[in-house]
């Protein structure tokens, strides 16, 4: 069975947030509600050397929604199996099915599984699926000005970039083997040694 994924050049990403905009608008998802959200993890500080101050601060953005997993937890306990992987791996939620029990969400190791408490919903990216039934990238990956974003077969994502799939701020991918291939910033190693932070929780 095939595995669509995400492919992410964090090293590309300007932390422009525009994937995030065309997702929202492709979807109409209402205010707060993201279903791709763009990570700013730093870390180091400002440094008195003498009369001089310098700064080790390093950065990087990552932009993350679902990663439709290839044991998605999220549905692993839904009680209704409102929560469904298409054959070529895209993960789904039924409307029609779920209860608003809240369950994936808190069983997301990811966070990807987003409420809408004025409608008491729960949604997340669905990889546009409109658009790649009709042979078209999802709206997040078209509108990316730096081209950090790409879709396709997870392996053949792999055997052109490689096969990491977690930075910092991302939890372990054996919890739910994630589709997803990330190319880390040229500073990632720097950052995640130095206790990085992410320094917009607020935004997410």
């Amino acid at each position: 069975m095939s595995q669509l994924a995400f492919f992410v050049n964090s090293d590309a990403c300007s932390g422009c947030k525009t994937c995030q905009v065309a997702c929202k608008d492709h979807h109409d998802l209402a205010a707060g509600v993201h279903w791709r959200r763009v990570y700013e993890v730093t870390s180091g500080a400002w440094q008195k050397t003498g009369d001089a101050w310098t700064s080790t601060v390093l950065a990087y953005n990552l932009s993350v929604a679902c990663h439709h997993c290839a044991e998605p937890v999220c549905g692993k306990q839904c009680s209704v199996d409102a929560i469904w992987k298409r054959p070529d791996g895209i993960v789904l939620i039924d409307e029609s099915r779920c209860i608003k029990c809240n369950k994936c969400r808190a069983d997301c190791p990811y966070e990807a599984i987003r409420y809408d408490a004025a409608t008491n919903r729960v949604s997340k990216c669905d990889a546009c699926v409109d658009l790649v039934d009709a042979g078209q990238a999802p709206a997040c990956v078209a509108a990316c000005p730096n081209r950090a974003l790409e879709f396709g077969d997870l392996e053949e994502l792999r055997q052109r970039h490689g096969t990491l799939d977690r930075v910092f701020p991302l939890e372990d991918p054996a919890i739910s083997r994630p589709a997803l291939v990330i190319k880390p910033h040229r500073h990632a190693a720097l950052v995640q040694a130095r206790e990085p932070e992410v320094a917009n929780w607020e935004e997410l």
